[in-house]
């Protein structure tokens, strides 16, 4: 009994991963577009002091510039935001495929060939300049500099 519902609780765990229920209000949580896509009818259109246009162009340009802004977007995310979801699924499943069965073994496999490479060339290096340098100490080991000030 105790595994059976060990196995129900796994499963609901596994369902809930890609089942979870997102915020239909708050759409950007982590901000990711703040700066990128945020632009009012100010930040495009401004009409500096001494050269205003009726206020009813005015308005209507502004309501005109937000409407449609809002229904573009809205038209352009019903027609392309499903096919566009599955390109980029499809695009970040390939990119975690290639990193999980090819980029990491292939890491893993280099870093196992490199140590032995490294311990054939730490062997060359202890065998054929350490002697080189450790002769090169003794010889400039009785190298003394002075320094004096002449006057």
């Amino acid at each position: 009994m105790a595994e059976e519902h060990g196995e129900l609780e796994e499963r609901i765990i596994i369902k809930d991963q890609h089942t979870k229920e997102i915020d239909l209000v708050n759409r950007d949580p982590k901000h990711i577009n703040e700066d990128v896509v945020k632009v009012d009818f100010e930040d495009v259109i401004a009409e500096p002091v001494g050269t205003y246009s009726f206020d009813g162009v005015w308005k209507t340009s502004y309501t005109t510039f937000t409407v449609s802004k809002y229904w573009c977007y809205r038209l352009l995310s019903a027609v392309l935001g499903i096919p566009l979801a599955v390109i980029w699924g499809f695009l970040f499943a390939l990119i975690s495929f290639c990193h999980i069965w090819a980029v990491v073994p292939c890491i893993k496999s280099y870093l196992i060939e490199i140590q032995c490479v490294s311990r054939i060339y730490s062997l060359c290096i202890h065998t054929f300049c350490d002697p080189l340098f450790e002769a090169l100490a003794k010889i400039c080991s009785n190298v003394r500099v002075a320094v004096r000030k002449e006057i």
